[in-house]
């Protein structure tokens, strides 16, 4: 006779056939509380009432226990993403798997998988390449900065907070780059510091002029930061710069001078990291700050207002 293939396992036949009377009654039998007579010992027997420990809760209290908190199937999904992309798996540029594919493997609905995917886009993780198609990408440095620059105007974070982080990164920064700028590094800033000295050279006062040098001022310190080659300082910092924007062009606007101290500054900082010296280039980054909030408390503006309230 050909063999069988092997199936699954099942219980024995005995428990899945009928019942006889005779078997009913071993059954029965074995479960049935022994007749007792009325001269016996046991017949005499009460039952004691169940004792309750002093303290314990009922049997139904169910305080001891925390609510479960299931997170919905889209972020569970989107998760699983985001952990494949950070540990390599998923490299980048090598194209996410089709929509289909991924419902297949998480057992979920497309539509979960598409607000997944979603939320991933929006973390800058995948984008969308050849059509419709989403490929791995990991997002630069200053792609973040400007959530997080959004999450501090939330906060209600005031200048004071900014300047008290600024003041430590920014040192910080200078000292780094005096010991790690790289020849590009040093040229773009001298670069940043000739283009805003011709632009005070010219005298113009407009908006639009003192704009232009608001926008070489933070660039400048963005170049320091980059020279730092460090790159959890320089996604901390990007954000504060970011904010502190709209209030270097008041003080601009209020104190014609400070574009000459602020220019000062830029080529002592410059020619400390030139020099490599990173004693000298974190100092003249500590005073330029310093130099920053007394611009600040003389245009009369407070710095434990919100930045939200001063945009």
């Amino acid at each position: 006779m050909p063999r069988t293939t092997l199936t699954k396992i099942r219980l024995s036949d005995k428990r899945n056939a009928p019942l006889t009377s005779a078997r009913r009654h071993r059954l029965t039998g074995s479960i049935r509380a022994p007749r007792r007579t009325a001269g016996s010992p046991s017949s005499a027997r009460t039952v004691a009432p169940a004792v309750r420990l002093v303290g314990a809760p009922p049997a139904d209290d169910v305080s001891m226990f925390t609510r479960l908190r299931l997170e919905p199937a889209y972020k569970a999904v989107s998760s699983e993403i985001e952990r494949s992309i950070l540990s390599g798996k998923l490299k980048p540029g090598m194209p996410l798997p089709t929509e289909q594919s991924l419902a297949e493997r998480f057992g979920v609905h497309r539509s979960t998988v598409r607000e997944a995917i979603r939320q991933v886009e929006q973390e800058g993780l995948v984008q969308r390449r050849e059509g419709r198609r989403l490929f791995v990408t990991l997002p630069g440095l200053y792609d973040l900065a400007p959530r997080a620059a959004r999450l501090l105007l939330l906060q209600q974070t005031t200048f004071q907070e900014l300047w008290q982080v600024a003041v430590t990164l920014e040192p910080l920064a200078a000292r780094l780059a005096a010991e790690h700028a790289e020849a590009v590094d040093l040229d773009e800033l001298a670069r940043n510091t000739a283009l805003t000295a011709d632009l005070q050279a010219q005298g113009a006062d407009s908006v639009e002029h003192n704009a232009r040098l608001v926008e070489l001022d933070v660039e400048f310190h963005a170049l320091v930061g980059r020279a730092s080659h460090n790159r959890a300082l320089m996604l901390a910092r990007e954000p504060i710069s970011l904010l502190y924007n709209p209030t270097l062009l008041q003080i601009h606007l209020h104190l014609p001078q400070s574009k000459a101290r602020n220019l000062a500054a830029h080529r002592a900082i410059l020619d400390a990291l030139q020099r490599r010296d990173a004693d000298a280039a974190a100092e003249w980054t500590r005073k330029h700050m310093v130099d920053f909030q007394k611009g600040f408390e003389m245009t009369g503006l407070d710095m434990r207002t919100p930045i939200a309230k001063a945009r």
